[in-house]
């Protein structure tokens, strides 16, 4: 048997936000005299997002969620999964042969300055491996005296 808190969980994740009428649920069940731990229990909403909504309610006079602020982001999923696509095809590419193949394949007029950010997003970094010396019998014997070359 399950439990009502691991109900919570699989259900709601952090960057979900609840639909209006469910926010009206918390609202007109609240005005009914109901506790927020039963309200919790009744909607399977975590308490701290009720008593969220209950506190803005009254602060504010309405539940309705605010746009959020800043810019829209230029590249849109799909454009991302493209993205991750092609560097996973093949990864020396460099973001200026990446921005002009999106720019072809999805129409996308983004800057390579925009590919760069995206992939520093999604984990991908440009790193080259580290050059190694050609080490010699006698450089070997020169900084690693330790050493029987």
């Amino acid at each position: 048997m399950q439990t009502a808190s691991t109900n919570i969980c699989e259900r709601m994740g952090r960057s979900q936000e609840l639909i209006d009428s469910k926010r009206g649920l918390v609202i007109g069940c609240h005005l009914c005299n109901k506790s927020i731990r039963d309200i919790s229990w009744l909607l399977n909403i975590p308490r701290s997002t009720v008593s969220g909504i209950i506190t803005k309610w009254k602060q504010l006079g309405t539940t309705a969620i605010r746009q959020p602020s800043g810019r829209p982001h230029k590249m849109t999923e799909r454009g991302q999964r493209m993205l991750k696509r092609t560097v996973r095809r093949s990864h020396q590419l460099f973001a200026e042969s990446i921005a002009k193949d999106l720019q072809t394949s999805c129409g996308l007029q983004i800057s390579t300055t925009t590919v760069c950010r995206e992939l520093h997003g999604m984990g991908f970094y440009g790193r080259a491996a580290a050059s190694n010396p050609y080490i010699t019998k006698c450089n070997t014997k020169r900084w690693m005296p330790w050493c029987k070359a």
